[in-house]
């Protein structure tokens, strides 16, 4: 199996053991059950040829309606966050000038997220920890419509801080690398 398919088999099991299993986006359970989620692996070596991947898939997503959400599994050269953030604000700043602003939204994951002003350790940064770097891309409208019909929409981010703060962090360590099964602590 090449290091691709790797990547993107571990990360179609977060999708589904992490992010759906444990609510983190109470939307993702339908895309997954209507298999209308895009994976795509992408070479980050290049910022160049990641960012051209990433318009692409916009494009993808513009022809295509089934495709409800695209995540690119940056397969390589954004290990370091630093490295990934640079990216990520090249990113928003490509979508934005090639008029996908409004359109589509950027969602960012990476194995060592962490949220500015928070300890590296605390498990609130497994909100957007992953098992590779990757750039989430969302159709705007489809994240207006589910928003519409859901109660307190601007309490998820805090259940979930609250929820995986319960969790042992070892054990959120392991479940984001695809070694262990999450469960929430009794």
């Amino acid at each position: 199996m090449t290091d691709n398919a790797v990547s993107l088999n571990q990360t179609r099991d977060w999708v589904k053991r992490f992010v759906v299993a444990r609510d983190i986006c109470p939307f993702a359970r339908r895309e997954l059950d209507r298999d209308s989620i895009h994976y795509v692996a992408v070479s980050a070596r290049s910022f160049e040829s990641a960012l051209l991947a990433l318009i692409d898939e916009c494009r993808r997503l513009d022809d295509d309606p089934g495709i409800e959400t695209t995540l690119l599994v940056l397969t390589q050269g954004v290990a370091d966050f630093d490295d990934y953030l640079d990216l990520l604000g090249l990113a928003e700043a490509l979508l934005e000038d090639q008029g996908y602003a409004g359109i589509y939204q950027l969602a960012s994951f990476h194995p060592a997220y962490c949220f500015d002003g928070v300890d590296e350790s605390d498990p609130a940064n497994y909100t957007n920890r992953s098992p590779s770097p990757m750039l989430h891309l969302l159709r705007e409208t489809s994240i207006e419509r589910a928003l519409v019909g859901f109660a307190h929409p601007e309490r998820i981010p805090e259940r979930n801080v609250r929820l995986l703060r319960e969790m042992d962090s070892d054990r959120l360590a392991a479940g984001i690398n695809g070694t262990e099964a999450l469960e929430v602590r009794q």
